[in-house]
């Protein structure tokens, strides 16, 4: 599902190039520390939707070396080889969706009668290749743990046009996938669910679903305070753009956060 989560996963990874710009030497572990932030993100009540929320978020980021705390990704580690190749692992959680407007989660009034979609651990494994300090490649599946909502992939090139010991930028497009419990739970109608709420019913396969693309812009003002400016667009491929939960293919989200380093 394209939600907040996934700009705010792409902030936080920003968070910690800036951060580690910010304290660059010739250690590894000049990586690690403690940030934390707040942040306020303007995006569709759920995936789809033709409504818009502003919600603020937390943002905290912990690292010791290769294991990591995350506010949008979990808790996990990393691990990196000379020639650019990295493997990540997470253990994190996803919100769902509820069939109302909600202050903390995906959901909007005009899903009455759908049903909620459980908040779920999950996991996910991320493989990817920093062909260059500027230019990376990465593919990551995310597998539900505690509730059978399918499996998500992606794949996704990121470019760091400028990166300086104050400033990050970064462009980033991802190609969403999902298999058909996946596209099904977030997208599908089932025969109950349109006998409850009007919708008729949709049932897809799974593949290809969407993109995802996002700029996004961090400064440091001095080795503590930090901001981060983000703007993204989504589209809905026909696996998920031709539910008829989706009122809108495209969709935009803009973030603002400011940080603090320890």
């Amino acid at each position: 599902m394209i939600t907040r989560k996934r700009t705010l996963y792409s902030l936080c990874a920003l968070l910690a190039t800036t951060a580690s710009a910010a304290h660059a030497d010739d250690d590894p572990s000049a990586q690690n520390g403690v940030t934390v932030g707040i942040g306020a993100q303007s995006a569709p009540r759920y995936s789809g939707s033709d409504k818009q929320r502003l919600q603020f978020v937390p943002l905290i980021q912990a690292r010791d070396n290769a294991l990591f705390i995350d506010s949008q990704k979990g808790i996990g580690y990393d691990l990196q080889s000379d020639n650019g190749l990295y493997l990540e692992h997470t253990l994190g959680y996803g919100l769902g969706r509820d069939e109302s407007n909600s202050s903390w989660r995906d959901g909007a009034n005009s899903l009455k009668g759908m049903g909620k979609i459980d908040a779920t651990m999950n996991t996910a494994l991320a493989v990817g290749w920093s062909i260059t300090p500027w230019l990376s490649v990465e593919g990551k599946a995310t597998l539900p743990l505690t509730d059978s909502q399918g499996v998500q992939y992606q794949t996704s090139v990121t470019l760091l046009p400028v990166q300086s010991a104050s400033d990050t930028v970064a462009i980033q497009s991802a190609a969403l996938f999902g298999d058909s419990r996946y596209i099904n739970t977030f997208y599908g109608v089932s025969a109950r669910q349109s006998q409850r709420s009007g919708f008729r019913p949709y049932d897809r396969a799974g593949g290809f679903y969407g993109v995802n693309s996002s700029l996004t812009w961090s400064h440091q003002f001095d080795e503590h305070w930090g901001t981060l400016l983000s703007a993204g667009y989504t589209w809905l491929g026909d696996r998920a753009g031709d539910s008829p939960i989706v009122s809108q293919r495209n969709q935009g989200t803009g973030t603002v956060a400011v940080t603090w380093t320890f």
